[in-house]
């Protein structure tokens, strides 16, 4: 089984700021939120065979705590979409621009100097084709960012068309695939995790 995990929360996160490659490390709620992913796996009885992390120390420290002890391969292909000039923007007050890119990604391309979606999802595909004889009979966990793991949704579910760019993926939320005779299955959302101030 594939399992997929947004990284906890960082000072970036708590300041709702559009946080990329910026390489901020977890903040103490981020830290919880990792220990309580590994709870979920304890309690679920799921023993991680391997760990693929992004190198950006949040989705690193994120995969250490909810699977300590258990070997860490980094593959830069799992790291965050690169924001380019709008590294660290005030979310609430978005250029007109980026608001117009969150409100249709589908439809509308990636301002200039941002990666593409369509860039995100090709190296997830790398990544995932690459990954696919080595990893079936075993319990992976690949420890990313928001948009870098809706790239492997998107990989793995393509009649999705796009859908899942705006969906909300909270942090430590968990999604799974499994592969069954070298063929990934539709990934499933295992472990919810709302909107602050949402149930």
């Amino acid at each position: 089984m594939i399992y997929m995990m947004r990284h906890g929360q960082t000072a970036k996160n708590k300041a709702l700021a559009l946080q990329g490659r910026k390489d901020d490390p977890l903040n103490d709620a981020g830290r919880q939120e990792a220990r309580e992913a590994f709870e979920w796996f304890k309690s679920q009885e799921i023993d991680l065979d391997l760990v693929y992390t992004s190198p950006l120390i949040r989705a690193v420290e994120s995969g250490r705590i909810a699977a300590p002890g258990v070997a860490q391969v980094v593959d830069e292909r799992l790291i965050e979409m690169d924001y380019g000039p709008y590294e660290g923007t005030d979310l609430m007050n978005l250029p007109p621009e980026v608001m117009t890119f969150f409100q249709d990604f589908q439809h509308n391309p990636a301002p200039e100097g941002m990666e593409q979606l369509s860039s995100v999802v090709a190296r997830a595909g790398r990544f995932l084709e690459e990954i696919r004889e080595s990893a079936e009979g075993k319990n992976i966990l690949i420890s990313t960012h928001a948009i870098a793991m809706k790239g492997l949704l998107e990989y793995l579910t393509p009649e999705s068309e796009g859908s899942y760019w705006s969906k909300y993926i909270g942090n430590c939320a968990i999604y799974g695939a499994d592969l069954i005779d070298g063929q990934y299955t539709v990934p499933e959302e295992l472990r919810v995790i709302h909107r602050p101030g949402r149930h």
